[in-house]
C-alpha cells in the first residue's frame, strides 16, 4: 500500500466525534504494528484484568458518580431558584456526557493508557504524567474520606448518635479496607451493582419520605437573586456531582471490550441526569428553602434513618472502590508490566495489601484529624475534578486531531470540534479557578466565625 493510500486510511479510521465516524482503536495486540494495550494477552497469567462487560461498568460509574452527588443538589435548589438549577443539571449532564466521549476516545486511540497520568505523559511528558498521576490518587484519598465521612453520619443517625464519631470512622474505615482489596474490579463488579441498586432506592425513598412529609408554609421560587459568590458556592454541587471520569481509564482498561464503554457512558449519564433533576426537584418542592445539604437530614428520624441505612452500602462499596483506584494507581506505576501485577507473588500481594490499607487509613486521618477536611475536600474537587471531568478532555480532542489527523489543517477544518474543545478547556479553568476561590472563603469564614471544629473528636 502507498503511503498516501496509507495516511489517507489513518485519516479515516481516526476520524473523530465530530464527523459523524467511529474512532477505531488499535489495541488488538494481534495486528502488527499495533499499539499494545495495558494488559497485553492474558492467557498465561495468573491474575486477568480484561474481564468486565459494559453493564458492570455502567454500574461502578454509577456508583461511585451519583453516591454523595445527589444529596446537594436540592439545597443548591433553594439557593439559586428550581429553573436556573435545573437547567444546570441538565446542561452539565449532556455536557459530562461530551466529555466522557472524547475521554473514551483518547483510551481507544491510545489503548496503552490506564490512567490520567498516563495521558499526561502523552499530552504532556514526564511532568504532566506525574501532575496528573498525584492529582488522580490525591482526589482518591480525598473522594474515600468523604465517603467514610458519609458513612459515619449515617451510622450516627442509625444509632442515634450512641457511639463516638471517631471510633465509628474507624469502623468504617477497616471496612472500606476489606472491600478494597480484590486485585482486579471484577472481583468488585457484583458489588458495585449492589451500590447502584441501593444508592438509587435512597434517592428514592427519600423522594417518597419527603412527599409524605411536606414543610407547611414552604417557600418556593423559581429564581433566587443572589451574590456570585453563594451563587457559585450553591452550583458547585451540580458542578461536581458529575465527577468521576478520572476513573474511567482504569474502568476501561478492564473491560473485555473496551469499544463498548460508550455504552456504559451513555447509560451513567442518562441514569444520573434524570435522577438528580428529578430528586433535587420532588425533594426541593415538598421541603422548599429549608432544605439541609445533605437533603436526608430534611426528612423526619424514621424517614432519615431508612435512607441513610441504603446510603449507607452505597457510601461504603463507593468508599472502597475509590481506595482500590487509589491503590492501583500506586501499584501499576511500581509493577507495571512485570509479573508482580500477573501472578500471586509474595511482594505483590503484600504491597497491594499495604497500599489498601494506607489509602483507607490516610482517608480516616484526614476526615478525623483536619477539621476543615470537607473544605479541603472542595478545593481538592475544584483543582482536579475540574480537569478530569471536564477541561482535560478538550485537550484530548485537540492532541489527537492535530497529531493524528493533519496538523493545524486539521484544527481548522473541524472547526466546529475545536471551538467546543476550547471551550471545554476554558469551562474547565473557570470551575477550577471559581471552585478554589469558594473554597478558600469558605475556609477563612468558618475561622473567623468559629465553626471550625477539633480532632478527633466525638
Amino acid at each position: 500500500m502507498s503511503q498516501p493510500a496509507a495516511t489517507a486510511m489513518l485519516d479515516n479510521k481516526l476520524e473523530g466525534s465530530f464527523s459523524g465516524s467511529e474512532v477505531i482503536p488499535a489495541y488488538k495486540t494481534s495486528e502488527k504494528g499495533a499499539v499494545e494495550d495495558v494488559f497485553g494477552d492474558e492467557e498465561d497469567h495468573d491474575i486477568r484484568y480484561k474481564t468486565l462487560t459494559w453493564p458492570f461498568v455502567a454500574a461502578f460509574m454509577i456508583a461511585e458518580i451519583v453516591s454523595n452527588g445527589m444529596l446537594t443538589l436540592p439545597n443548591a435548589m433553594a439557593v439559586v431558584g428550581i429553573v436556573p438549577s435545573l437547567i444546570l443539571t441538565i446542561f452539565l449532564g449532556v455536557f459530562a456526557l461530551y466529555t466522557a466521549k472524547l475521554l473514551i476516545d483518547f483510551k481507544l486511540n491510545h489503548p496503552e493508557v490506564h490512567n490520567m497520568g498516563d495521558a499526561g505523559f502523552i499530552l504532556f511528558g514526564p511532568v504532566g504524567r506525574e501532575i496528573l498521576s498525584a492529582g488522580a490518587i490525591i482526589f482518591c484519598i480525598f473522594c474515600v474520606g468523604s465517603e467514610v465521612l458519609s458513612g459515619q453520619l449515617a451510622l450516627s443517625v442509625l444509632s442515634d448518635n450512641g457511639m463516638c464519631a471517631t471510633a465509628l470512622l474507624a469502623i468504617f474505615s477497616a471496612a472500606v479496607f476489606l472491600l478494597s482489596l480484590p486485585r482486579t474490579l471484577a472481583g468488585m463488579n457484583w458489588l458495585g451493582l449492589i451500590s447502584a441498586v441501593f444508592i438509587g432506592l435512597c434517592g428514592f425513598l427519600a423522594m417518597v419520605g419527603a412527599g409524605a412529609n411536606p414543610v407547611p408554609g414552604r417557600v418556593l421560587a423559581a429564581t433566587v437573586s443572589t451574590s456570585f459568590y453563594q451563587a457559585f458556592l450553591a452550583i458547585t454541587g451540580p458542578v461536581f456531582s458529575y465527577a468521576g471520569h478520572f476513573m474511567f481509564f482504569i474502568l476501561i482498561s478492564e473491560m473485555r471490550n473496551p469499544r463498548d464503554a460508550m455504552k456504559a457512558a451513555w447509560v451513567l449519564q442518562g441514569f444520573s441526569t434524570a435522577f438528580y433533576a428529578v430528586f433535587s426537584v420532588v425533594v426541593y418542592c415538598y421541603i422548599g428553602n429549608t432544605v439541609a445539604s445533605p437533603a436526608l437530614f430534611s426528612l423526619p428520624p424514621v424517614w432519615s434513618k431508612v435512607t441513610f441505612a441504603f446510603g449507607l452500602v452505597n457510601f461504603l462499596l463507593s468508599g472502597g472502590l475509590y481506595a482500590h483506584a487509589a491503590a492501583k494507581l500506586v501499584f501499576f506505576r511500581l509493577f507495571r508490566r512485570s509479573r508482580h501485577v500477573y501472578s500471586h507473588t509474595p511482594l505483590g500481594w503484600t504491597l497491594w495489601v499495604a497500599l489498601c490499607f494506607a489509602m483507607s487509613a490516610i482517608a480516616f486521618v484526614f476526615a478525623s484529624a483536619v477539621p476543615i477536611f470537607s473544605y479541603l475536600a472542595s478545593i481538592a474537587a475544584s483543582l482536579f475534578a475540574s480537569w478530569y471531568t471536564y477541561g482535560v478532555a478538550g485537550l484530548f480532542w485537540l492532541f489527537d486531531t492535530y497529531r493524528l489527523q493533519g496538523g493545524v489543517d486539521a484544527l481548522k477544518r473541524r472547526w466546529i470540534g475545536t471551538t467546543l474543545a476550547s471551550a471545554t478547556v476554558l469551562a474547565g479553568a473557570f470551575m477550577c479557578i471559581a471552585g478554589t476561590y469558594v473554597s478558600i472563603k469558605l475556609i477563612s469564614d468558618a475561622y473567623r466565625d468559629g465553626t471550625v471544629g477539633r480532632p478527633f473528636t466525638c
